[in-house]
């Protein structure tokens, strides 16, 4: 069998870089996701975008649709990145698509085998890691691969339980 990256993991995020946030976030809302959590200017470490640093100022919204972790990205300032090609380009859509992993030596080993590119990659602060990777063109989106920091797959666990039990009020609740 080929080497694929498919083989990591499911799919746990749909992800979004809209040209209209605010449109897009009523749109999830009106559709039941939420509530959404909302991180101003993350801070990941040790950035690069296509193998050069990069000081890309970005916030997000993440929020679950039944187990479906749904998340909105706004950048804010012109630092080169996967964001801001994206909104460039004029492309709308389904951005990325987020796996998760606990060995990222064995996700850049399967990506490399199957033949997909790092574009973008960051360190997240406590100890993971992010790469995002294009899987070799087409109309299918990037894949986003993390390695949560410690404590990371029970924010995720919180999130969704908040969905499951939200009544609709708070949609957007401050992170940070």
């Amino acid at each position: 069998m080929t080497a694929s990256v498919a083989q990591l993991g499911q799919i746990m995020q749909l992800a979004y870089v809209p040209a209209d946030f605010d449109a897009a976030l009523a749109h999830w809302l009106k559709h039941g996701a939420g509530p959404f959590f909302a991180l101003d200017h993350v801070a990941l470490e040790d950035v690069r975008y296509r193998g050069a640093s990069a000081d890309i100022d970005f916030s997000m919204v993440l929020g679950y649709w039944g187990d479906l972790q749904i998340e909105l990205i706004r950048q804010h300032n012109a630092a080169p990145s996967i964001y801001k090609a994206w909104r460039d380009a004029g492309h709308e859509g389904l951005h990325h698509v987020c796996i998760l992993v606990e060995d990222m030596e064995e996700a850049r080993a399967r990506v490399a085998a199957a033949g997909g590119k790092v574009e973008q990659e960051a360190m997240v602060p406590g100890g993971g890691e992010v790469i995002y990777v294009d899987t070799g063109g087409g109309p299918g989106p990037m894949v986003e691969i993390l390695k949560p920091a410690p404590g990371g797959h029970e924010f995720f666990a919180f999130m969704r339980d908040a969905a499951r039990t939200w009544d609709g009020t708070d949609p957007v609740r401050k992170l940070g």
